[in-house]
């Protein structure tokens, strides 16, 4: 079994994107100005070819062809944090939901807090949709890659969604 972990760049709508992966799959996406920036490992390797399969899903996703991700994940955390992503993965392309009812639906429902933490250090963004995930109040509410992405992302799901693939 390999260790080994590559990464790529690729631009986007919301900035450039770092992708990284290893052999199981694609284990982070990340944003430009993270709330909380990560640096390369110093054993990662640049390897365009190795995120090559994530880069054209987003790609499509970014120009409104896809809605749903078809990509090999290795997203690394606790049990539990696996789990609230998963079920970001079945929040639907153009919808939102609340941290309490994600926490419904895992079963959860008195973890609203603890739904919100893992949502929060959700490694891989856009794919395990967490910009899907609103306050109760349907306020937005943090996101890693800044609220304007976030914003830029529910309002172009929703314009396609909507099939105005040119609207503002």
């Amino acid at each position: 079994m390999s260790d080994a972990i590559w990464f790529d760049e690729m631009p986007s709508p919301v900035g450039p994107l770092r992708l990284v992966a290893d052999e199981h799959g694609l284990r982070q996406i990340w944003f430009e100005n993270e709330r909380h920036p990560k640096r390369a490992a110093p054993h990662w390797v640049r390897v365009p070819k190795a995120v090559q399969f994530a880069r054209e899903q987003l790609e499509e996703y970014f120009a409104g062809t896809r809605q749903v991700f078809e990509l090999p994940l290795h997203p690394v955390g606790t049990a539990f944090q696996l789990t609230v992503w998963q079920a970001l993965a079945d929040i639907p392309y153009g919808s939102t939901q609340s941290y309490g009812e994600v926490a419904r639906r895992i079963g959860e429902p008195q973890a609203v807090r603890a739904v919100g933490a893992a949502n929060g250090r959700n490694p891989l963004p856009i794919v395990l949709p967490c910009h899907r995930v609103i306050g109760a109040d349907g306020r937005l509410t943090g996101f890693g890659g800044g609220l304007p992405v976030k914003q830029y992302l529910l309002a172009m799901e929703r314009r396609v969604a909507q099939g105005d693939l040119f609207g503002g």
